[in-house]
C-alpha cells in the first residue's frame, strides 16, 4: 500500500475513531457526573476495566497482530476458499477458546471481586455489586472478540471505517443506562450503577452484529467451525502466543495499577479511567489509526518481498505519529486541569476529583508519544511474523514497570503521607491518602520509554528501515512549532481566571480558545516553516 493509499486509510479510521472518542469523552462525562468518583463507580469501573483488558489483550493486541499477517498472506496467495475456510475455522476456536474463559470469569466472579476490590471490600454489599458488575460485564469479552476478528478480517481488505465506527456502539449504550436506565432500576447508587453492567452487554452483542452486514459484503461470513488443528489456525495461534506480552505490555501495566490502585484511596480507580480517556482521543485516533492501516500494508510488502516499500512505509509512520503525539502531550500537560473541569466538574464530580484526575493526566501524558510511537514499531515485528523480539522488550518493560510503581510509591508515600497515619500501617496509610495514584501514570509512562527504546535498538540490527532524508529538518521544525504552542498557551493560562471560578459556558468559551489557540498556533508555525498538506503523502 502507498502512502497516499495508507493516508486515505488513515483518514477514515481516523474521523469515525474520532467519532467514538468524542462520544467516549461524552459517556464518561454522563457517568461522572451522574454518579461521582467514589467506591461505587470504582466498582463498574474495575468490572469494566478487566474485560476491556482482556478483549484488548487477546482480540485487538496479541491476536490481531498475529491474524492479520496470516490472513493477508492467504488473501494475497491463495484462493478466496481459503480465506473463508480460515475465516470459519477462526471463529470457532477464538469463539470456543473465550466461551470457555467467560464461563470461568463468572464462576470464580468472588474471587476476582476480591482481587481487585478496593473501597468495597470493607462493606459486604458493595462487595457484591462488584460480584453482580463482573457477571453482566466478562460476556462482553466473547462478543467484542469476535467483532474485532471481524474488523481485521475488513481492514485486510482496506475497509477501515466500519471497524473503527463500531465502538461507537458502546458509548451509546453506556449513555443510555445512565441515562434512561439507572433511574428506573432503584433509588440506592448500587442499584443504579449495575445500568451500566447491563448497557456493557447489551453493547457486546450490537456490536457484532453491526459488522455482519460487512463481512457479508466481502464473502466473509461464515458458520464458526472448531479448528484447532487446522494448519493456518495453528499458525495464528503459534504467533499469538508470544505476542500476549509484545504488542499488550501497556495493557497489562495499566491492569497491574488497577490491582495496585484498589490499595489507594477512594475514586483512585475512577480518576485513572477518565485520565486514561483523555490519552485514548489522540493515542486511538491516531496512534491506533496508524497501527491498524500500517500493518497490512507492511504485511504485504513483507510477502511481496519489497524492501524499500516496507521502509517507506514505517519511516511515513514514524513521522505521522510524531507530528500529533508530541503537540498532544505538551497540550495535556498545560491543559489537564482546563479540560478536566469543562467536561466533568458538575453535580457529583467536585473540583478536588478534578485536580486528582489531572494528577493522572499529567502522569500518563508524558508518555503518550512512547505509546503511540509502540503502535507502529510493533507493526514492523508483526508483519514479518517476528514474535520472539516484542517479547523480550516487553518483559523487560513489565518488570520495569512495577519496579518503578513500588519505587515512586515509595517516594510519595515518604512525601505526601503524615506520621501519624503512617503509624497506623502502611495499608491504612495509603487508602487515607489521596493523590499517591500519581506514581502509577509516571511508572506506565516511563516503562513505555524502555519498551520502544529495546524495540527501536532491536529494529536497528535487523536493517529492515533505512531513514529517509530530511529528519533533521522535520524534527527542528516540529520542536519550533510546539515551542510557540506553549508560548501561546502560557500566554493565555496566565490571562484566563481559575477555571474553578467560571460558569459552564464560561468554561466552555475559555477552553475553546485555548485548544484552538494552541492547535491554530502549532498549524501557522508548520506552514511558515515550510511544512504542506501534500507532505503527509509520503513518496
Amino acid at each position: 500500500m502507498s502512502s497516499p493509499r495508507m493516508l486515505r486509510g488513515l483518514l477514515s479510521f481516523s474521523s469515525m475513531t474520532m467519532v467514538s472518542r468524542v462520544l467516549g469523552l461524552v459517556r464518561d462525562q454522563v457517568i461522572s457526573t451522574q454518579f461521582g468518583a467514589n467506591a461505587v463507580t470504582d466498582a463498574f469501573w474495575v468490572a469494566f476495566r478487566v474485560p476491556n483488558f482482556l478483549r484488548r489483550l487477546f482480540a485487538e493486541g496479541s491476536f490481531a497482530t498475529a491474524f492479520v499477517p496470516v490472513f493477508t498472506q492467504v488473501k494475497e496467495t491463495r484462493p478466496h476458499g481459503d480465506l473463508r475456510e480460515l475465516m470459519a475455522r477462526v471463529a470457532g476456536t477464538l469463539g470456543g477458546v473465550l466461551l470457555v474463559v467467560t464461563a470461568l470469569a463468572l464462576i470464580f466472579a468472588p474471587q476476582l471481586a476480591l482481587l481487585f476490590s478496593s473501597g468495597v471490600a470493607a462493606d459486604p454489599a458493595k462487595q457484591g455489586l462488584l460480584i453482580d458488575l463482573f457477571r453482566l460485564t466478562f460476556p462482553f469479552l466473547l462478543f467484542v472478540s469476535l467483532t474485532a476478528l471481524a474488523g481485521g478480517a475488513l481492514n485486510s481488505f482496506q475497509k477501515f471505517a466500519m471497524p473503527a465506527l463500531t465502538p461507537v456502539i458502546l458509548n451509546l449504550c453506556m449513555i443510555a443506562g445512565a441515562l434512561w436506565l439507572a433511574p428506573r432500576l432503584g433509588g440506592t447508587p448500587e442499584k443504579q450503577i449495575l445500568a451500566l453492567g447491563w448497557a456493557v452487554l447489551a453493547a457486546g452483542v450490537l456490536q457484532l452484529l453491526f459488522q455482519l452486514p460487512a463481512l457479508r459484503g466481502i464473502d466473509l461470513l461464515t458458520l464458526p467451525r472448531w479448528g484447532w488443528n487446522h494448519p493456518d489456525v495453528r499458525r495464528v495461534m503459534t504467533l499469538m502466543v508470544p505476542t500476549l506480552f509484545g504488542s499488550s505490555v501497556a495493557q497489562i501495566n495499566l491492569m497491574l495499577d488497577t490491582v495496585i490502585a484498589a490499595r489507594l484511596a477512594d475514586g483512585s480507580q475512577s480518576w485513572l479511567s477518565l485520565a486514561d480517556r483523555f490519552l485514548e482521543l489522540p493515542l486511538g485516533v491516531f496512534g491506533v489509526a496508524l497501527g491498524t492501516v500500517i500493518l497490512p500494508a507492511l504485511a504485504r510488502h513483507h510477502v511481496k518481498t519489497d524492501g524499500e516499500g516496507f521502509s517507506d512505509a514505517l519511516d511515513w509512520g514514524l513521522r505521522m505519529t510524531l507530528l500529533i503525539a508530541v503537540p498532544a502531550m505538551l497540550g495535556l500537560l498545560l491543559l489537564a486541569q482546563p479540560l478536566i473541569a469543562t467536561l466533568f466538574q458538575y453535580r457529583e464530580f467536585t473540583a478536588f476529583d478534578t485536580r486528582m484526575t489531572a494528577l493522572s493526566v499529567y502522569g500518563l501524558s508524558v508518555g503518550l508519544p512512547a505509546f503511540a510511537l509502540l503502535k507502529v514499531v510493533l507493526p514492523a515485528f508483526y508483519s514479518r511474523q517476528d514474535t520472539r523480539t516484542p517479547v523480550r522488550a516487553g518483559v523487560v518493560a513489565l518488570v520495569a514497570n512495577m519496579v518503578f510503581n513500588f519505587a515512586l510509591l515509595a517516594v510519595l508515600y515518604q512525601w505526601m503521607v503524615p506520621d501519624e497515619l503512617k503509624a497506623q500501617g502502611v495499608m491504612r496509610a495509603l487508602a487515607g491518602v489521596p493523590g499517591l495514584h500519581l506514581a502509577l501514570g509516571i511508572a506506565s509512562a516511563l516503562s513505555s520509554y524502555l519498551n520502544l527504546a529495546l524495540l527501536w535498538y532491536w529494529l536497528g540490527r535487523t536493517g529492515v528501515y533505512r531513514r529517509r532524508p530530511g529528519w533533521g529538518g522535520y524534527v527542528l521544525r516540529l520542536l519550533l512549532a510546539c515551542a510557540a504552542m506553549v508560548a501561546v498557551l502560557l500566554a493565555l493560562l496566565h490571562w484566563l481566571p481559575d477555571f474553578d471560578g467560571m460558569g459552564k459556558w464560561e468554561r466552555g468559551g475559555s477552553l475553546a480558545l485555548l485548544v484552538g489557540g494552541g492547535g491554530l498556533t502549532y498549524l501557522l508555525a508548520m506552514l511558515a516553516m515550510g511544512f504542506r498538506p501534500r507532505d503527509l503523502r509520503g513518496r
